[in-house]
């Protein structure tokens, strides 16, 4: 075990404004979904674009919201469907993790909905959960739906730039969150019913060998979102705590971001003029709180 690493608490950057609070209003999500979930919308998938504005989702209700960076909130596009995990590509294109539609895009300038992967061979996705882009345009997703240690049939997969579709993890009790480390041979995986980050080496081949545990957690839920800066270091969003954990790449624990609201904080993105901003999803309160940090992330925006 290690010492408690030095602590700040993180401040309101925006929060959703009341005309677009969803009180009172019918959820399937919300109400069918395990465990309590705030029903006046659940924010989600944090990520920047190049002109600093923030995206981010709302589950239950099926909407994608753009923060500007004075932090004013709009509706980008509302659908059928629950986004949960979001990514810009480097062509403009809004990749979703939704929850109910599988991989999801949107167009920026049409606002257009389309379907981009829907089943694994002949089979339905589960319920994608977060994604993330390698800088070769490989796309590594997990596929969540109500795994847990019940259930440890959670998936990774990954869609290469040509289309091949590789189903690298199928034994994850709830895969969650899910970076690159800064050489691209690594992939973090926050696996929130077991409370860890594991560690999920790549071949040369396309395939993984030897995942482990990189990470033991306790309290809360779990690790959701993950965010990794230019030295490697791991920010892990600990919902049910209310609190963000900074892990050197050794998994030391060397900084906690404590929420400045509520204990739902669902994910991370480093943004800010010159990247060393830590800002993070808070669901219970519908708040977007942000934290200095010691280094900057590898990039406001993905797929570079």
């Amino acid at each position: 075990m290690f010492a408690a690493p030095p602590s700040i608490t993180a401040e309101v950057f925006a929060e959703l404004p009341a005309a677009l609070r969803r009180d009172g209003r019918h959820s399937e999500f919300v109400e069918q979904h395990p465990g309590r979930v705030p029903a006046h919308s659940l924010l989600e998938g944090p990520s920047f674009d190049r002109g600093g504005n923030l995206y981010c989702v709302d589950i239950p209700h099926g909407r994608i919201f753009r923060v500007d960076p004075g932090g004013a909130f709009e509706t980008f596009v509302e659908y059928d469907g629950w986004p949960n995990g979001l990514k810009l590509h480097r062509d403009g294109r809004i990749f979703v993790a939704d929850y109910k539609r599988g991989i999801v895009t949107v167009d920026p300038q049409t606002r257009q909905v389309r379907p981009f992967l829907e089943r694994f061979r002949l089979e339905h996705l589960k319920a994608p959960n977060d994604l993330v882009f390698a800088s070769n345009g490989d796309l590594y997703f997990t596929d969540q739906g109500l795994t847990g240690l019940q259930d440890p049939t959670g998936r990774l997969f990954r869609v290469r730039a040509d289309g091949r579709i590789d189903l690298l993890l199928d034994n994850v009790p709830s895969p969650n969150g899910l970076v690159l480390d800064p050489g691209e041979e690594i992939v973090y995986l926050a696996v929130t019913r077991d409370n860890a980050v594991w560690r999920v080496p790549l071949l040369g081949d396309g395939g993984v060998a030897k995942v482990g545990v990189f990470i033991r957690m306790s309290g809360g839920t779990g690790p959701d979102g993950l965010a990794i800066d230019d030295a490697g270091n791991l920010a892990v969003a600990h919902v049910g705590l209310g609190a963000v954990w900074l892990f050197s790449p050794r998994g030391e624990p060397i900084l906690r971001v404590n929420s400045c609201r509520g204990d739902h904080t669902t994910n991370v993105a480093y943004g800010g003029a010159d990247g060393k901003t830590l800002f993070i999803t808070e669901s219970d309160s519908g708040s977007i709180l942000r934290a200095p940090m010691p280094v900057g992330g590898r990039a406001m925006y993905s797929h570079l």
